[in-house]
């Protein structure tokens, strides 16, 4: 086990010891990551000329010291307007909540009051919401039993399901991922995740919650088939964000995980909450408050090499509150990233527990 170290100053440092009915109805734009297409353009004609951007990207930020339902729908509803996010009536969207696992559930995974949030709102602009995940081991509706969700989505008459379906996605790197048909075939993703530390990729948000997209044990194989090749398993998680429809996010920082992740951890009280169209831009945001830079997150670093909008954290604009409004003095990320490959017994015991999981 690596030892802990402290986000501070962009660097790894070793450790000393239903919403209202009413609100804007913007669309999001077609295009990667939700950004209308002109936006879009104008960003990429930019980044590719080393120019500075004239369009800055939304992330709107907010502090939320708790998870009070009320507070938090009108949080949400601010965040949306302040972003420029927003449905069409009848438009499919799937929310992507970070259901990993049933252990540590009221940690591991995105509270259920934020995601209840997020699909009451999308619900009063007229969307038709459907709540999924694909957790690596077990299925999604006992995850979202154990941490909650379910109780916290049934006064919407909505329930959780497990990501099905696969179809092969071609890889930049070579091979095949079975993405669930379900999400390519949803008209918006919203991907609301916990900020939290990862051994492997140092710290997540709303990029690598897509991950969850990727159906099943098929997550695992992965790591057991890419994990030895250094840089592979980044990049099919950004081959897996390119394939999907637009994509949106909203961070559940209230309580962050560290101390370990993704699953085992602790809570730190970041209180916030944010949203942009530019998912990457808005997780660039977190992990530069956390003190990180592109050096630390293999995945920002990926994302930044292939010109993802909103990896260059100079794109960002930010209406409502600032970065440096947030104190994350004190949270911990380990020093050292594990191996990304899953030896095979890690894979055959996961599979045991599903199997368990499934008869019980």
């Amino acid at each position: 086990m690596h030892g802990s170290c402290v986000a501070h100053a962009g660097r790894i440092m070793p450790r000393a010891g239903p919403g209202r009915k009413g609100a804007v109805r913007a669309r999001f734009g077609p295009g990667a990551g939700g950004l209308a297409p002109a936006l879009l353009s104008r960003y990429r004609s930019c980044s590719m000329n080393n120019t500075a951007c004239p369009t800055a990207l939304p992330v709107a930020l907010l502090r939320q010291q708790n998870y009070d339902r009320n507070a938090l729908q009108d949080a949400v509803e601010r965040l949306f307007v302040a972003c420029g996010l927003g449905v069409a009536p009848g438009e499919r969207v799937l929310v992507k909540p970070n259901l990993v696992s049933r252990a540590n559930a009221g940690l591991s995974c995105t509270h259920p009051a934020v995601v209840r949030a997020v699909c009451a709102h999308l619900l009063d602009l007229g969307a038709v919401v459907r709540v999924a995940d694909s957790p690596a081991f077990g299925s999604a509706e006992r995850v979202a039993r154990a941490c909650g969700l379910d109780a916290a989505l049934a006064p919407l008459g909505l329930g959780v399901t497990t990501l099905k379906r696969p179809v092969a996605l071609p890889l930049s790197r070579g091979g095949v991922i079975g993405v669930s048909r379900s999400a390519l075939e949803a008209d918006r993703l919203v991907s609301v995740a916990r900020l939290k530390a990862h051994g492997q990729f140092r710290v997540t948000g709303s990029v690598k919650n897509v991950f969850g997209c990727v159906c099943g044990c098929r997550k695992a194989l992965a790591h057991m088939r890419l994990g030895e090749t250094p840089g592979a398993m980044e990049a099919m998680v950004l081959d897996v964000f390119a394939a999907l429809p637009p994509v949106a996010a909203v961070a559940d920082a209230v309580v962050a995980l560290h101390r370990g992740g993704p699953v085992h951890g602790q809570g730190f009280a970041l209180g916030l909450v944010g949203a942009s169209p530019a998912p990457m831009a808005l997780d660039a945001a977190l992990f530069g408050l956390l003190g990180l830079g592109p050096a630390e997150v293999p995945l920002w670093a990926e994302a930044q090499r292939r010109g993802l909008p909103g990896a260059d954290p100079a794109a960002a604009a930010f209406p409502l509150a600032q970065p440096q409004d947030f104190d994350a003095t004190g949270f911990e990320l380990q020093a050292g990233l594990e191996p990304m490959r899953f030896e095979p017994l890690r894979f055959v015991r996961g599979r045991v527990k599903s199997l368990l999981d499934r008869l019980g």
